[in-house]
């Protein structure tokens, strides 16, 4: 099982769609390739990983690394629910299709949504590439790139916006 890996307090949370073969072995999710990119990324914007949470939609690596299954997704859906309410993250930064369609509870394509800031609960939830494409190489790797980034800097607005505007309507309410 791949749980989670960051700070339980950060603002700033990432959902990706599983553990793959380095994140199974280490039991740590976004250790691979894709991994240190993302800390890439991260980086350029002045974050460092340790400030964020990262996870995944499913817990356990699909059997060949092949997509979650609908049961898979629904079984460890109680898990990241979970993680979402105490982490309690005021920016939610979904990586592919599986993490988005969860998230926005609707099927769509990654590049319709990527970089569109969408209100879920009080949150902001921004949809991106998950950075194992970037590093497949698909289509225009270069674009995907220069859209990733783009995305980022959405991000790290979003999270400055979030930071300054004061507590939640559920925080006031007292309900986290």
């Amino acid at each position: 099982m791949v749980f989670a890996d960051g700070s339980p307090d950060a603002d700033l949370m990432f959902i990706g769609e599983g553990p793959g073969f380095h994140e199974d072995k280490q039991g740590l999710p976004f250790v691979g390739a894709a991994g240190q990119l993302l800390n890439r990324l991260l980086a350029d914007i002045g974050i460092s990983r340790q400030d964020v949470y990262i996870c995944n939609v499913v817990k356990c690596r699909p059997p060949g690394n092949r997509d979650p299954l609908p049961d898979e997704i629904e079984s460890c859906k109680p898990y990241l629910m979970e993680q979402i309410r105490l982490v309690d993250p005021k920016v939610i930064v979904t990586l592919g299709n599986f993490a988005t369609r969860f998230m926005l509870q609707r099927p769509t394509a990654i590049s319709r949504v990527r970089g569109e800031r969408h209100p879920l609960d009080g949150r902001v939830v921004i949809p991106t590439f998950h950075p194992a494409a970037i590093l497949r190489g698909g289509g225009d790797a270069s674009r995907q790139m220069d859209a990733i980034r783009a995305d980022f800097r959405e991000m790290a607005a979003a999270l400055d916006e979030a930071r300054t505007s004061g507590p939640r309507v559920e925080e006031q309410l007292g309900l986290f």
